[in-house]
């Protein structure tokens, strides 16, 4: 058997060119990933300024030297279950009535009317035409530059 060599990802764009992912990967992995974790691209935990604090291998090793629990031999209906906790007991305070005095009506008030604005002509919208940018956004300015 002769072993394959790994093939390229290449990927053709909805315009009809051909991208590397992996090369653009590669590219942009120390940039900032879009969202609210604070990691780049490949994953390293960022600090303050957008430095490195902690890098990616150190997580994935963290995160499998944490034990995952143990199993337990007798079953969850044999276990006795706790007492559930009593709220403490809260002392109430009466309140004594309060003698009703009378109330003398206001008269109502005036009604505000609100001074006529007369409207303004609206200004005639001019058509401009618009110009070309040199400047490449999307597609064109990730790939500027990897090939």
């Amino acid at each position: 058997m002769v072993a394959r060599p790994t093939r390229k990802r290449m990927y053709r764009t909805m315009q009809g060119r051909m991208v590397d992912i992996e090369k653009l990967r590669a590219a942009n992995e120390n940039v900032q990933a879009v969202g609210n974790m604070n990691v780049n691209a490949r994953g390293d935990i960022l600090g303050p300024g957008g430095q490195i604090a902690t890098k990616k291998e150190t997580v994935i090793k963290k995160y499998y030297e944490q034990p995952r629990g143990m199993v337990d031999d007798t079953p969850a209906r044999a276990k006795p279950t706790p007492a559930p906790k009593t709220p403490p007991q809260k002392t109430v305070q009466t309140m004594t009535p309060v003698a009703k005095t009378e109330v003398k009506q206001q008269p109502a008030p005036e009604p505000v009317v609100a001074p006529k604005i007369e409207a303004e002509p609206t200004p005639v919208a001019t058509f401009k035409p618009k110009t070309e940018s040199t400047e490449k956004k999307g597609i064109d300015a990730a790939l500027d530059g990897l090939e």
